[in-house]
């Protein structure tokens, strides 16, 4: 008998024996995939340990997952390192930082902003435009008169690393999205709660040095994240034009609802794309992430290079995706 069949035949037992294992989370540790299945849980497009864990701290707790995602979005939004969300993004082509981002709670509403100037926190403008407008979507100037009026804070956004840069780029002006190059980009957090209540958010600076007034997919319910209480959520992560022409975390949701694992609906999203743009899905990149109300997870994207980041059962966890083109 072969190691694995013996695994799985142990396992087995013991799960009708005890009645406690999980025996596909058990199969799932052994074959190196994530686990799935137990609640609170929150995951996040890349590397992004740092904001899971701020999502963590109030699931832990018992939280809402609306705030939940609201934390975790708001760390990347801080960090002057990171320079494709929020503090720290690299401006467009005119040494503009312009935001973008959206939040969806576990009742169906949703609240947006885009092209946002010199505020740090645009998710959390976006919450605002959400419990406290009529409206889901504002933009550009009427974005930052309805923040400031909230009591959000005027800043400049550019720090000295953007700004030398853009400089830099200033010199050939050229545009060229290079896959994976930092492995990291727009931050998209979804997160069930204890009582199974599922939300979403999404923030990002937008493509380095890109037109001005060019907005991607991240606020954009539906292509950038989408969450819905019935199902699950998902969100999108790369190159925002493929994201909005296919709305491809609504699919995913809907996919789900089907009855898909959401490892399984993430990968038929990306195959689509990929069929659906071969010329383009062989030069950039989209990755997704989602859940689903059971706790279950997964990640793919078109390229190799995607990760994400899981928060389940106390443990903190990046793992590799899987892709439709291979190494």
């Amino acid at each position: 008998m072969n190691s694995r069949r013996a695994f799985l035949e142990h396992t087995l037992l013991g799960a009708i024996t005890v009645g406690t294992l999980d025996f596909w989370n058990a199969i799932a540790e052994h074959t190196a995939a994530p686990p799935n299945g137990r609640l609170p849980v929150v995951i996040a497009t890349w590397d992004n340990q740092k904001a899971t864990d701020a999502a963590w701290q109030v699931l832990a707790k018992g939280g809402r997952a609306l705030d939940a995602v609201e934390a975790g979005a708001r760390i990347p939004e801080a960090d002057p390192m990171d320079t494709s969300v929020g503090y720290g993004g690299f401006p467009d082509r005119d040494g503009n930082v312009t935001l973008d981002a959206c939040i969806m709670d576990e009742f169906g509403k949703a609240g947006s902003v885009a092209f946002l100037q010199h505020i740090l926190h645009p998710i959390s403008v976006a919450r605002r435009v959400m419990e406290k407008t009529p409206h889901v979507l504002l933009v550009g100037d009427g974005a930052l008169e309805f923040a400031l009026a909230e009591g959000f804070k005027k800043e400049n956004l550019l720090t000295e690393t953007a700004r030398k840069a853009w400089e830099e780029w200033k010199i050939k002006s050229e545009y060229k999205p290079v896959i994976n190059i930092e492995r990291h980009d727009t931050i998209g957090i979804v997160a069930v709660d204890d009582q199974q209540r599922v939300s979403g958010a999404c923030t990002t600076s937008g493509m380095a040095f890109k037109m001005r007034g060019r907005v991607g997919d991240s606020p954009i319910i539906g292509a950038g994240m989408f969450s819905d209480n019935e199902v699950g959520a998902a969100a999108a992560t790369g190159l925002g034009e493929m994201v909005l022409r296919t709305l491809g975390s609504f699919l995913l949701v809907e996919e789900m609802r089907r009855g898909k694992h959401p490892m399984k609906a993430a990968e038929t999203v990306v195959r689509r794309l990929a069929q659906k743009y071969p010329k383009e899905a062989r030069e950039n990149q989209v990755g997704y992430v989602a859940i689903d109300k059971k706790g279950r997870f997964g990640g793919f994207s078109l390229q190799p290079g995607f990760n994400y980041t899981v928060y389940q059962q106390g443990v903190n966890r990046v793992f590799e995706a899987d892709s439709f083109f291979k190494k």
